[in-house]
């Protein structure tokens, strides 16, 4: 036992979720970053938004493409989370499933960077978009499903079509400031409503 009168092991456990915790807390700073001003915001502005040193962000993920792909899976993971979440916190299927479509367009803008940062590795980046898939096409389905059960949008909606169509009205959004890819994204939630 030491003086606080824990056993070692219990300190190395409780050491291990405050390094856990400290890095989400990064990956959300970095993705706040990343949604605001793009993948290639300077890293001084991860630093300052986590309130770390820029040799902490460093030591975490010594390349650019390392800290855009611990992003990338934390937001693969946080949208997968809070589909469920949202769809039981209410107060319809229908709102649920829009605020995780708002969720999923700022992941997008996360993943649209991705492959500018993985340059070279198709492999990994194959991987990565598989994963996308695998997490979070379910999540979707259940939020449509549920949102279809309800009436509250058209009958025959996929979730991959809808996904689909989301990452396809957010690409080049980054690049053209004239556009609004939010709002558009917007018109098309607001397009599955069931006409009354």
């Amino acid at each position: 036992m030491n003086d606080e009168g824990r056993s070692p092991g219990s300190s190395a456990r409780s050491n291990r979720k405050d390094a856990r915790r400290n890095q989400q807390a990064l990956l959300d700073a970095a993705a706040a970053v990343f949604v605001a001003s793009g993948v290639d915001a300077p890293v001084r502005d991860i630093a300052a938004e986590a309130g770390v040193g820029v040799a902490t962000i460093y030591r975490h993920f010594p390349t650019r493409a390392d800290l855009v792909v611990a992003v990338y899976r934390h937001q693969i993971d946080a949208c997968a989370e809070a589909g469920p979440t949202l769809l039981a916190a209410g107060p319809t299927p229908y709102a649920a499933l829009g605020k995780w479509v708002d969720l999923f367009v700022d992941f997008l803008v996360t993943k649209h960077g991705l492959a500018a940062a993985m340059q070279g590795d198709s492999a990994g980046f194959e991987t990565l978009h598989a994963l996308f898939l695998e997490r979070l096409l379910p999540v979707c389905a259940q939020l449509v499903e549920a949102a279809d059960a309800s009436g509250e949008i058209r009958p025959g909606i996929d979730a991959y079509h809808l996904m689909r169509g989301i990452g396809n009205l957010c690409v080049g959004a980054e690049s053209d400031p004239r556009y609004d890819a939010r709002r558009m994204v917007t018109l098309l939630v607001a397009g599955l409503r069931q006409p009354n």
